[in-house]
């Protein structure tokens, strides 16, 4: 069995070579692996994108950058210190642990495949039809880093089977066959759920520019994308038109465009009231969920009275972006698509769960 430290030790080289996504980065402690993997490393991003035109470079050098951070052996260290080292260096009776992944933004299902990892038990692993191509290189990646996870990671061809736990993330349709299929196994199943924002109005032209990475990074496909911002009563909404101006380049994306065409031209046909400048679009509404290339926004009188609504709508927010008091968990502008390894999907501790397998 794999002691924590070996864990540890494999997954901080796995950031470490995710992080020369450049040339110019190459690292020397890693020759080896990069004489075998570094040329088809490059050659596995330019077919992510490819095969899937919403993994723009940008976006898929992003998620790169991000997982070689959140890989380092501080956060590693960090992640892991406040549970019973004995958890994880003894062997309780290794697990298989079905792992359903999405495929909205890269990667999105890697954190899922870690964590089963550095728990000790066995993965068996379905990886999205839209990033099908990131996932089964990075498995193969750990096994040349360390031989001991051949026998910990499986890739799925076809039906599940032969499994004892499942974690699985989809849509709130998808989660019903889930909830129908896997609910007899013990499991985590994730729903659909959206992030919002809460302004003050007091917000720099810096601050709100840095809302705006978190409504336009992964083109807003992200559970942790701002899809709803609440407004004080007399907020200037010109004030984020201006600050968004500089995340234009969205539109060049196609896949982007068109939703913005189509969606701006169901609003026309429909007498709508809705603000937009070219390659985004401002709607009041009171929904938590906006469809790409829109943003929900709603006015209030009272933060306090607005936090009691939030948190009657706890199940459904996956983050809130705001720089405000008032909301204690909250996010700083700028962060919602920085997760550390103990931010949590659905706020759901997934190492507490696979310890209790």
């Amino acid at each position: 069995m794999l002691s924590l430290k070996q864990r540890i030790d494999a997954f901080e080289k796995l950031g470490r070579f995710l992080s020369q996504f450049k040339e110019e980065r190459k690292d020397e402690d890693l020759q080896k692996l990069n004489q075998f993997f570094l040329k088809e490393y490059h050659t596995i991003i330019k077919d992510a994108e490819l095969f899937n035109h919403w993994f723009s470079e940008d976006n898929l050098h992003f998620a790169l950058e991000e997982w070689s951070q959140a890989l380092s052996r501080e956060q590693l260290e960090a992640w892991t210190i406040d549970y019973d080292s004995d958890y994880f260096e003894h062997d309780r009776g290794t697990k298989t642990v079905a792992i359903i992944m999405a495929g909205n933004i890269p990667l999105v299902g890697l954190h899922d495949l870690i964590s089963v990892l550095i728990s000790g038990h066995k993965a068996l692993v379905k990886p999205s039809s839209d990033d099908a191509k990131l996932i089964p290189f990075l498995a193969q990646m750990l096994v040349a880093i360390d031989r001991d996870f051949a026998e910990l990671i499986q890739l799925a061809d076809g039906s599940l089977k032969d499994f004892d736990a499942v974690i699985a993330t989809g849509s709130n349709n998808s989660s019903r066959y889930f909830e129908s299929y896997f609910g007899k196994y013990p499991h985590i199943i994730r729903k659909n759920r959206s992030s919002v924002a809460v302004l003050e109005g007091a917000e720099s032209k810096e601050q709100l520019e840095a809302l705006g990475e978190d409504i336009f990074r992964y083109f807003g496909l992200g559970c942790r994308n701002v899809s709803k911002a609440y407004l004080p009563a007399d907020f200037d909404v010109q004030r984020l038109f201006d600050a968004f101006f500089k995340f234009q380049p969205v539109s060049e994306n196609a896949k982007y465009g068109n939703n913005y065409d189509y969606n701006r031209a169901i609003y026309l046909m429909e007498h709508h009231d809705f603000l937009e400048n070219g390659f985004f679009i401002i709607k009041e509404d009171e929904r938590l969920h906006a469809p790409v290339s829109v943003l929900h926004i709603e006015r209030y009188q009272d933060i306090q009275s607005l936090k009691k609504n939030l948190d009657n709508l706890a199940e459904e927010i996956q983050v809130i972006v705001s720089e405000s008091e008032v909301f204690e968990n909250a996010v700083a502008f700028g962060q919602s698509q920085k997760p550390r390894l103990w931010d949590y999907a659905d706020n759901v501790d997934t190492l507490a769960f696979l310890r209790s397998l």
